[in-house]
């Protein structure tokens, strides 16, 4: 069914991956400009004008990637029936998200000045909790598999 608590810790893993869009990976200041790495690309921010962003690079694989692992975590949810292979697919999502966490690091090492002196964002966490919340959801379905089967041999 739609209403078991797999459903509800893939939804928080998509939730999780969509707000790696908005917060940053991280951020450092250097010669009175603030730079941000975003899975969307480099942003410069002058401390003179503090409301004004300017993208200086695009990351825009980086960001396919993001919307892709959120958009294959969220379909994944409406794979209640066909509990082996939200599982596998499942399971695919963690590799995947471990593959992305891997790249944003590597997009990270891109902040003007190198990495060194940069203040981590809580997108550089994220990752981490969406690969929490996936596999509170195998356990979730494990736990529905046992279910069944012990529902089947009562017959």
């Amino acid at each position: 069914m739609i209403q078991r608590i797999q459903s509800i810790w893939l939804f928080l893993a998509t939730l999780v991956l969509v707000l790696m869009l908005f917060l940053p990976i991280a951020t450092k200041e250097l010669a009175g400009t603030k730079s941000g790495i975003y899975t969307s690309g480099l942003y410069l921010t002058s401390l003179a004008k503090p409301g004004v962003n300017v993208k200086i690079e695009s990351f825009l694989p980086l960001l396919i990637t993001n919307i892709a692992v959120a958009v294959m975590c969220f379909f994944n949810i409406f794979n209640f029936r066909r509990r082996t292979l939200q599982k596998r697919i499942a399971i695919f999502t963690i590799a995947a998200i471990a593959g992305f966490a891997f790249w944003c690091s590597v997009y990270a090492k891109k902040l003007p000045g190198g990495i060194e002196g940069a203040n981590f964002g809580v997108g550089i966490y994220l990752p981490a909790l969406a690969v929490l919340f996936i596999i509170f959801a195998i356990f979730g379905i494990n736990k529905d598999e046992k279910l069944i089967r012990s529902a089947e041999r009562l017959r």
